[in-house]
């Protein structure tokens, strides 16, 4: 019997002794640090998340959008960062649809991600696509359908480092420019006669022109798409 005694008094004590005595997500604080800490990608993303929800764009709030989304974030310089080095634009604000459109788009963090998919040698980089479900995905909270547009200046051509607003060609006379894609031109001037007029140039590369050469020179496939892709990340400077 005693020994018996013994046996339930030793199973009591080390049940005792199993006991999770720590409390778990107490607070807010606590459950970052416990549940979150080593995943400073997932905080990162978290970070950039914006804080204030906007409408979907369309083509019927487009201007108005933009118009008070433009004249409430001033910006126009945005760094584009990519593993072969940095690329910063300078905005210019006399289209200032697109220029809202672009600090907007990389406030959302839509850029991120996002590549350089399509490179003609001495010609153009064009960027903001990808073959992730992610960019389309980003494309659909936004406002997929919507166009920009024209805010072509008249006497401004397409020169070394301008950046321009991709095309939609099918059923656009306008000219409106593809919200969601532009191309840093390379040159030389004369390829750019049939650009002229036709899209809207909204900036130009004020460093990093470097970096484009290089990525400019990457091996690409049948229809211009690089062979390694090209990540970028985009950050809003001044």
């Amino acid at each position: 019997m005693r020994k018996l005694q013994f046996i339930i008094l030793g199973c009591i004590l080390l049940l005792s002794g199993c006991e999770d005595k720590k409390k778990t997500f107490e607070t807010p604080e606590q459950t970052v640090s416990e549940a979150d800490s080593g995943s400073s990608v997932e905080k990162e993303k978290e970070d950039k998340k914006p804080s204030v929800r906007y409408p979907k764009i369309t083509n019927e709030n487009a201007v108005s959008f933009l118009t008070e989304y433009g004249e409430e974030n001033p910006e126009t310089k945005v760094r584009i960062e990519t593993h072969f080095g940095e690329i910063d634009i300078q905005l210019y604000r006399d289209t200032p649809l697109h220029r809202a459109n672009f600090i907007y788009l990389v406030k959302q963090g839509y850029f991120d991600e996002s590549v350089f998919h399509r490179v003609v040698p001495e010609f153009i980089i064009q960027a903001g696509n990808s073959d992730t479900r992610n960019t389309q995905e980003k494309r659909a909270e936004l406002g997929k359908d919507y166009l920009l547009p024209a805010e072509i200046i008249k006497g401004r051509i397409h020169e070394y480092g301008t950046v321009s607003g991709a095309k939609e060609y099918r059923e656009n006379p306008d000219n409106r420019s593809a919200p969601y894609e532009f191309f840093i031109f390379l040159g030389p001037n004369t390829s750019a006669r049939h650009l002229n007029g036709s899209y809207t140039i909204f900036g130009r590369v004020v460093k990093g022109m470097d970096v484009v050469e290089t990525i400019s020179e990457i091996e690409t496939d049948s229809e211009e798409w690089p062979l390694q892709n090209i990540y970028i990340k985009a950050y809003v400077l001044e």
